[in-house]
């Protein structure tokens, strides 16, 4: 009996299987359309700042602030705005922080120029600081241990 169950199953189990596969990928509810509005919204996410993570997009963002940003992205697209006007509406509102890339203004050219000048000033202190030991005499530095083992 129980090898005539099993038989049972392996012959049924590729007609399940093919019937399955037969459904296709559309069948049963899964997503319809792809919605021109909400692919500009994610867009547009993707564009902003967490202004609590900060460093993420609204789009990649769970927190609840990050939310209420897409919300008004979500509502501002939907009622026709550009995506200028959503951005600068945006920047109005929460300042060029929002922005995930901000632009290069007077009062940012720290903030793009910082990494540059310092990796400047370290590599100017090391060939300075190399400079002078070189001039310094061999009895400057301290001898090295001798070795105890003959």
């Amino acid at each position: 009996m129980k090898r005539l169950t099993h038989l049972l199953l392996l012959l049924l189990w590729p007609l399940c299987c093919a019937s399955a596969l037969a459904a296709g990928p559309s069948a049963g509810p899964g997503p319809g359309p792809a919605d021109p509005s909400a692919e500009r919204a994610q867009a547009l996410a993707q564009q902003l700042r967490c202004l609590v993570c900060q460093n993420q997009t609204i789009a990649d963002s769970h927190a609840p602030l990050a939310m209420d940003l897409k919300a008004q992205v979500r509502e501002q697209v939907q009622a026709g705005r550009t995506d200028e006007q959503i951005i600068r509406y945006m920047t109005e509102r929460y300042g060029d922080f929002v922005l995930y890339k901000p632009p290069l203004q007077a009062n940012t050219w720290l903030l793009w120029a910082g990494p540059a000048v310092l990796m400047l000033g370290a590599l100017l202190g090391l060939v300075l600081t190399l400079r002078r030991r070189a001039r310094q005499a061999d009895d400057a530095f301290e001898p090295e241990p001798e070795d105890p083992t003959p």
